[in-house]
């Protein structure tokens, strides 16, 4: 069993925010596996064959809470799960798939990371940035995409998803090597 877990934040205001480009992939599955939400761990749920899809409604920098009721449930092992978020550090149109490694200043990792003391899961970061001079992280990733963006966006989530599907058939190796890079 794995699980797809996409971090963003819950509330319409933030539907379109670069944080939310977890949660915007997450759709993309779910409607493509036709995948009926319900909630559940704190989140909205979802399950198909021996797929788990999470989207937590505790907020970006909390998503570790979900996370656990989900493992602890399920006894998944950490290794059981990929993480997509956002990255401010890669530009626009970028994927990069990683086995572990750090939080990278990222609230969303670093809950999850604290909670359940390990940062030994895969992840898939989607490029949001850069971060225009003068403008506070926290400003920039609850912002909108502007028009120009979107089009570039929508693009990524497509490769991005296709990317994710291959990755649930095969592993973390052959997706980095395939996906990992500008797109567009």
């Amino acid at each position: 069993m794995k699980a797809v877990i996409g971090l963003g934040n819950p509330e319409v205001k933030y539907l379109k925010t670069r944080h939310n480009v977890g949660f915007m992939l997450l759709d993309k599955l779910l409607e493509k596996n036709n995948v009926v939400l319900s909630e559940k761990f704190q989140s909205f749920f979802g399950k198909k064959d021996d797929i788990l899809y999470l989207l937590p409604k505790t907020y970006m920098n909390l998503s570790g809470r979900a996370v656990v009721e989900l493992m602890n449930f399920y006894k998944l092992n950490i290794k059981d799960i990929i993480v997509i978020c956002d990255d401010t550090t890669l530009e626009l149109g970028t994927l990069r798939f990683r086995k572990d490694g750090s939080h990278g200043g990222h609230n969303g990792l670093k809950s999850i990371i604290n909670l359940t003391g390990s940062s030994d899961f895969d992840r898939l970061k989607i490029g949001v940035g850069p971060i225009p001079n003068n403008i506070p992280i926290e400003n920039f990733v609850l912002g909108n995409f502007t028009k120009d963006e979107e089009e570039k966006l929508n693009k990524t989530l497509e490769v991005a998803k296709d990317a994710v599907e291959e990755y649930l058939r095969t592993d973390i190796q052959t997706v980095q090597n395939k996906f990992n890079k500008k797109h567009f």
